[in-house]
């Protein structure tokens, strides 16, 4: 992990602003899924992203077509946790599953500026994200993989397979763990989620004193 002292700002002052993206269309997809962005912010400017997507397992049309119309990640997601005909969690996935809620909360992106990445940061903001967006959710869900293709390095395999592998060790701290294929799942109810959090709301506060101490002896050597 780099040092505290490369990240380009105090990372404890770090903020997120989640907006819900409602069309108000008119239609049982539109029922089905609801879409929160959360801007990842340090001053006022943006250095990442996350998307997120509550899905109403009790309203508007079947889930898994709403899931598949949507995206093929979404699909995936639905194939493996939901019953295609009946939109509602498969009874394997149930049997994971305490009943604190009806919908799924599924974690599809998760994204930061290259300076602020390999830190653990990652996982720090998308837990919080999680606790301020799983209310009345049966379900977290998630795929861990790459999202940022920029990188040339990621057209090797090997070096591809590291970071899907690292990625995914940051969704296992949240406390996600693996159900079928990629999909992984987490239950609201669990208490090593909340475990967790406190254990990252440490870890961000001993980042964000290390950067500020390291910034003060390079102001008085």
């Amino acid at each position: 992990m780099n040092a505290p002292s490369l990240l380009p700002g105090d990372p404890s002052e770090l903020r997120l602003r989640i907006a819900y993206t409602d069309e108000l269309d008119d239609t049982p997809q539109a029922d089905t899924l609801e879409r929160c962005d959360v801007a990842i912010l340090h001053e006022e400017a943006q250095v990442g992203e996350m998307t997120f997507y509550r899905v109403h397992l009790d309203r508007g049309m079947n889930a898994v077509r709403a899931m598949e119309e949507e995206s093929e990640e979404l699909d995936e997601t639905a194939q493996a946790l939901l019953d295609p005909s009946t939109g509602n969690f498969a009874e394997d996935a149930g049997e994971w599953l305490p009943y604190v809620g009806s919908a799924l909360l599924v974690m599809d992106r998760v994204t930061l500026d290259e300076q602020w990445r390999s830190h653990g940061l990652g996982a720090i903001l998308a837990t919080e994200a999680i606790h301020r967006l799983m209310a009345g959710c049966r379900a977290v869900a998630c795929s861990p993989g790459v999202t940022d293709l920029s990188s040339d390095r990621l057209r090797n395999q090997a070096e591809w397979d590291r970071v899907n592998a690292k990625i995914a060790r940051g969704r296992e701290r949240i406390g996600f763990r693996l159900y079928q294929g990629t999909v992984y799942l987490l239950s609201p109810a669990s208490l090593e989620l909340e475990e967790q959090r406190g254990a990252m709301r440490l870890r961000l506060a001993k980042l964000g004193a290390v950067w500020r101490l390291t910034q003060d002896r390079n102001m008085f050597p």
